[in-house]
């Protein structure tokens, strides 16, 4: 895993109300690096943290799910939530991942709950977010996994916000 850039943007930061914007890139070489950099994330959250993931099918969004619970001090198998829409997972605070493939829109997921999820104060990881962008919220984390032309095995992670 090799981390290509960190930056702390101020004027961003200025935008959306925060002290500071945080922008990191990583390059990922494996599964495991992958997990790896989850694993990062999950150690800088708090409780009520949203994280919104974008990428393609098979770019490794449910890999990093892996490390954040890692990162959280949770010990748990964890599985795509592709069927049963939300995994709950408990530990010193609790992660619920959502995977959000079959939902048309942020109306099917109040349907499901998810203000009930917020209030737990627990953690929410968000697979397909760009199905219901606009009920997440401004201060979530964005994840975005990219797989890299050339190379199966690569992927670019940028984590933005905290």
């Amino acid at each position: 895993m090799a981390i290509i850039s960190t930056k702390t943007l101020n004027h961003a930061a200025c935008a959306a109300g925060k002290d500071a914007f945080f922008v990191m890139t990583i390059l990922s070489h494996t599964e495991a690096e992958t997990e790896r950099a989850g694993e990062l994330l999950g150690k800088r959250l708090g409780a009520g943290s949203v994280v919104a993931l974008f990428g393609d099918v098979g770019a490794g969004k449910t890999v990093f799910v892996r490390g954040l619970t890692h990162g959280l001090g949770i010990h748990a198998r964890v599985t795509s939530p592709t069927f049963s829409i939300v995994n709950e997972y408990d530990g010193p605070v609790p992660l619920f991942h959502f995977d959000m493939y079959r939902l048309s829109g942020p109306d099917e997921l109040f349907d499901i709950g998810w203000e009930d999820y917020l209030r737990r104060g627990g953690i929410c990881a968000v697979e397909w977010s760009e199905n219901v962008a606009s009920a997440l919220g401004d201060d979530c984390v964005k994840v975005t996994i990219e797989k890299c032309d050339g190379d199966e095995s690569l992927r670019e992670i940028t984590i933005e916000g905290l």
